[in-house]
């Protein structure tokens, strides 16, 4: 592992572009080959232009600004033809604007609600620590994602328990564990129960929506990063065991629903490689044996399973 040298976070050793800032790791090995290249070229020695900006092509990321220009350098060099493939599309940033739009706007009806948890003190001052202790770690960018996208989740929980006339604290952050809601009355139903938990993990996976068409009109790889993130950890919020969300939604569901969401695990585990759904199907399987059962809910199970799928797709390049 290494940092980035722009804004020191950690990288993975095959990192091409740190996912926080965006920044080429080998930006200067980029700038000394393209130099060379073009040296080549002048002299007349395309091939071993053609070879320098090939090298080139490997130190970059694919779909960045810089893969195009190089592309483009070997296809000229190469009659069209370029020794990788097919020259690369441009990625159409606007592609996704619709769907991100209407996203933008249902946030927007409910932003006056989100802006409401700010206004406590308990909640903006730990939501502040927090912040400041994955900066130190992640680099303000995705620091900042992950601390909103936690906040909408944590939301989440509280405008159900609203409609569900339940009072409830404000969001509190944990500085480097997450964050909960604190209930100011026991809740005994577990379809209830099972509505208050799920809504977290609902709430979270349209932050990550709204992260990844983000990253579809901007294609800064920052808002991929906060994507995958948050969608992991509304994944791991889905483990069916303590006082976790998942947990929450299986009080509910009937021996033979249980096992349905260990056979959606086990599914999203295949299409996706996603490890952590081991522990979310295991822990379901163990469930299942338990003499203790809900009455069961089939809506309640769809948004369960739902939840997995979808979550885990996202999340495929974490964990």
């Amino acid at each position: 592992m290494r940092n980035c040298p722009r804004c020191h976070t950690e990288l993975a050793p095959t990192a091409l572009a740190c996912p926080a800032c965006g920044t080429l790791i080998h930006a200067d090995m980029v700038k000394r080959l393209a130099a060379e290249a073009e040296t080549a070229r002048k002299g007349g020695r395309l091939s071993d232009a053609k070879t320098l900006w090939t090298r080139a092509l490997d130190l970059v990321p694919p779909g960045c600004q810089e893969e195009d220009a190089i592309r483009s350098e070997i296809a000229s060099l190469s009659g069209g033809v370029v020794a990788h493939g097919p020259p690369a599309p441009r990625r159409r940033r606007w592609s996704g604007a619709a769907g991100v739009v209407s996203l933008l706007l249902l946030i927007a009806g409910k932003l006056k609600f989100l802006l409401l948890g700010l206004t406590k003190a308990s909640t903006f001052i730990s939501m502040f620590a927090f912040f400041g202790v994955y900066w130190s770690v992640y680099g303000w960018p995705l620091a900042l994602g992950l601390v909103l996208a936690i906040y909408i989740h944590e939301m989440g929980h509280v405008a159900m328990l609203r409609t569900l006339g339940i009072d409830a604290g404000a969001p509190l952050f944990i500085p480097g564990m997450g964050a909960l809601v604190m209930l100011k009355q026991h809740v005994t139903d577990p379809l209830t129960d099972a509505k208050i938990g799920l809504a977290g993990p609902a709430w979270g996976l349209g932050a990550a929506f709204a992260a990844l068409g983000a990253y579809g009109i901007f294609g800064a790889p920052v808002w991929l990063a906060i994507a995958q993130l948050t969608a992991f950890i509304n994944l791991f919020n889905l483990i069916p065991v303590w006082q976790l969300d998942g947990s929450r939604g299986l009080h509910v569901l009937a021996r033979w629903e249980r096992w349905v969401v260990a056979g959606t695990a086990a599914l999203a585990l295949l299409l996706t490689g996603q490890r952590i759904l081991v522990i979310v199907g295991g822990v379901a399987v163990w469930r299942a044996f338990q003499a203790e059962v809900g009455p069961g809910d089939t809506r309640v199970l769809g948004v369960f399973a739902l939840l997995i799928l979808v979550l885990a797709l996202l999340a495929r390049g974490v964990g």
